[in-house]
């Protein structure tokens, strides 16, 4: 296994513990009823309903025809929560914990037995090495369709600590309707994520509207194998393509072949990609989403140990990037609220 490869997946995973098919592009306007009513009438709002209206005014200096309105969307943090671990290696934990009785060896073994006892702050202890231990076990040796199966189990009956929601209700009713108004304005919407691709593409179609060939994700290898004489994928203990930081400006070069006129991100993870996507000729969209209600979601940015915010704040700020506070521009952050 390249170590190298693992850097940028185990570092976020490593202090995470510590501290859904979409409808085809329309050139059709959009309902007369405010499409972001979730939306406080601030800056932000304003900004992106002016933007659209630029690209979409046929004949107008900033038209862009629709097979070019691409737009990406980061999605732990900018979708949905990333509090307070990122989902997808919540799913990592529980599926050990689900294989624990078939595996009694486990008692025993670093560092399953850490994660079997409940003891967190020991499994941790055993930083890169107890990570990929456990990714190896919840996501490598299965099919592919083996592993979408586990995956879509978990999110029907896991629930998020904090709400007592299931995973997959813990979504961002602004950015679901921010997804919709752009469809409904001709734009095609990707997915561009550090998460495994394999992982969200379980859900984001049902979730999102976004359909599995338009996510982008960080990718581990597979192999294909004749069994019981039927083809299949199996998933390998090892990483093909981290999709985070640079390697999101790539991934969206390789898999996409445009760049986007609007992207959207919540932390320094999505830099390059807003780099990226704003760095284009014509009219160019950037938006962060910034955590800043410690009520209703969560507030953090500079000092958090997931998600951090600070490169990409300050050069939001020098380039006039839209940052969307959650407090001050969302009516309400998640589809469950009043």
């Amino acid at each position: 296994m390249r170590n190298g490869l693992w850097s940028s997946v185990v570092a976020i995973l490593l202090a995470l513990v510590l501290g859904c098919a979409n409808p085809s592009p329309s050139t059709q306007p959009a309902s007369t009823a405010d499409p972001l009513a979730s939306w406080n009438d601030g800056p932000a709002k304003q900004a992106i309903v002016t933007f659209v209206g630029r690209v979409t005014a046929e004949g107008g200096a900033d038209f862009v025809p629709p097979a070019e309105r691409i737009a990406t969307f980061d999605n732990d943090g900018t979708l949905w929560a990333e509090q307070p671990v990122y989902f997808q290696f919540q799913y990592a934990l529980d599926r050990v914990k689900a294989l624990a009785p078939v595996h009694p060896e486990w008692k025993t073994q670093e560092p399953f037995q850490h994660l079997i006892a409940g003891d967190m702050k020991a499994f941790m202890a055993g930083g890169e090495r107890s990570v990929l231990a456990v990714l190896a076990v919840a996501h490598a040796g299965m099919t592919s369709e083996e592993f979408s199966a586990t995956v879509a189990d978990w999110l029907r009956t896991a629930k998020h600590p904090k709400s007592g929601r299931l995973y997959a209700e813990m979504v961002y009713q602004p950015m679901l309707e921010l997804l919709a108004y752009l469809r409904a304005n001709g734009f095609k919407t990707f997915i561009v994520s550090g998460g495994g691709v394999e992982f969200l593409r379980v859900f984001a179609d049902s979730v999102y509207g976004i359909p599995p060939e338009q996510v982008i994700g960080s990718q581990g290898k597979l192999r294909y194998e004749i069994r019981d004489g039927q083809p299949v994928l199996v998933k390998l203990p090892e990483i093909q393509f981290v999709d985070d930081k640079e390697g999101k400006a790539v991934g969206i070069q390789t898999f996409i072949g445009r760049r986007p006129i609007a992207a959207f991100g919540n932390s320094d993870g999505d830099l390059q990609m807003l780099q990226w996507t704003t760095a284009g000729s014509g009219a160019r969209f950037a938006l962060i989403v910034h955590h800043t209600d410690a009520e209703r979601e969560w507030a953090y940015d500079r000092e958090s140990h997931m998600g951090k915010l600070d490169q990409a704040l300050i050069e939001a700020q020098a380039k006039g990037w839209i940052v969307a506070s959650m407090k001050d521009d969302w009516k309400r952050v998640f589809p469950f609220e009043p």
